[in-house]
């Protein structure tokens, strides 16, 4: 019985999907939906060992005029295991992590917005921010037009990347451990002053280089997935505190810049974002597609039995290009469902299909006695088929 369930919690603690679901029916059955108040702008801040997140949130905070103290995350996680893994610079469980931040966010002293240092950091982590983003979306919509709709504002998610390589990384850690122990020294032998804690990374060169390394492959590499979702600001950290701070400055205030005010994103909003409408566009095909096969039998046959003759052949023909357009008049495709079904078999098949119908008048018949030609319409239609393209080898 252990070992299952020991299998079923390694199952899902890779699963960002299961984490945030499990995670966020949790606040729910708390809180209450109405009380999931989050902060309406929040700084996902991350970067490399040594490249100054410390150092520079609070110039982040007096930039956008927050007052409420940031949230280290390394610091809510004070559990011994934890401490053991973070000592070895090794990253802390995304169910634990997720679970402890997303109610620290919750404080009502972070309502105008906060700094969240250290957050996300695996790949999991980026998509739960992902999808925190769209049920808060979602929770503004619900409560509009209620007496919570105040509450509850667009959020804004900025994702503030300080990037140093790895050798600069290294040195920065190294000299942060010496330093500690000096002054930790000094204020033993004076009694004035407080102790700094010392990071055991800060110590060895070799763990140094390792919390650097995890960073390089799990962080950095997981945090671009957000690049074309939220606000980016990936900073070069090299150089002194006022040359880092610059760039920091000239970064948010150009992307501050292309907020949209709340009573435009209110006009907008009742238009679905893009990225919503695939969270179940497959398991939505397949049940179009299964009814097809058991209510509409025989139109679904006879749309299977046209592609294979009439489509595939082009659609080979032009597998190098991978965009394939076929003109046909077959009269099956007037009827709706079967343009329907058409598209829906491409999708599953992985292929991309735009239609488009042309009308065309064909003289069948000459009136002897008047000359007058009288004509029919004669429907056309134009499908194009669009998918991945053969890759040509060149010598």
């Amino acid at each position: 019985m252990t070992d299952n369930l020991s299998t079923v919690y390694d199952l899902e603690v890779k699963d960002a999907q299961i984490i945030f679901n499990t995670v966020w029916g949790g606040l729910i059955s708390e809180f209450g939906e109405e009380n999931l108040r989050f902060p309406k702008e929040i700084f996902w801040l991350n970067g490399a060992p040594g490249a100054g997140k410390g150092t520079n949130t609070d110039f982040i905070m007096q930039y956008r005029d927050l007052t409420a103290p940031p949230i280290v995350v390394s610091d809510l996680l004070n559990t011994e295991e934890a401490e053991k893994k973070k000592d070895a610079g090794m990253l802390v469980g995304d169910r634990e992590v997720i679970d402890l931040m997303l109610r620290r966010i919750l404080d009502p002293v972070f309502k105008s917005g906060v700094v969240v240092d250290g957050f996300p950091r695996t790949k999991v982590q980026v998509e739960c921010v992902k999808m925190l983003y769209t049920h808060l979306i979602e929770l503004k919509n619900k409560f509009q037009l209620t007496e919570y709709e105040t509450l509850f504002k667009k959020p804004h998610f900025h994702i503030v990347v300080l990037f140093i390589d790895e050798k600069e990384s290294v040195s920065r850690q190294i000299g942060r451990g010496e330093k500690a122990i000096i002054h930790n020294e000094e204020v033993e032998a004076s009694g004035v002053g407080e102790l700094i804690k010392v990071r055991p990374t800060d110590l060895d060169p070799v763990a140094s280089l390792n919390r650097y390394r995890t960073f390089k492959e799990k962080t950095y590499d997981a945090l671009k997935e957000l690049r074309e979702t939220f606000f980016y600001h990936f900073i070069n950290a090299h150089g002194t505190v006022d040359e880092v701070r610059k760039r920091i400055d000239t970064e948010l205030r150009y992307q501050g810049s292309l907020e949209l005010d709340e009573a435009t994103y209110d006009m907008i909003s009742v238009l679905p974002v893009a990225s919503t409408l695939s969270h179940h566009a497959r398991q939505d095909l397949v049940d179009r597609l299964e009814n097809y096969q058991r209510y509409h039998k025989i139109l679904f046959d006879s749309i299977i039995l046209l592609l294979s003759e009439e489509f595939v052949p082009v659609i080979k023909r032009h597998a190098i290009s991978g965009t394939a357009l076929v003109d046909t008049d077959n009269t099956i495709l007037d009827d709706p469902l079967a343009m329907s079904i058409l598209i829906d078999i491409f999708s599953e098949r992985g292929f991309h299909a735009y239609v488009n119908v042309n009308k065309e008048e064909i003289p069948y018949q000459i009136d002897r006695d008047t000359f007058e030609i009288k004509t029919r319409i004669k429907k056309v239609f134009s499908i194009k088929v669009k998918f991945k393209a053969s890759e040509i080898r060149r010598g």
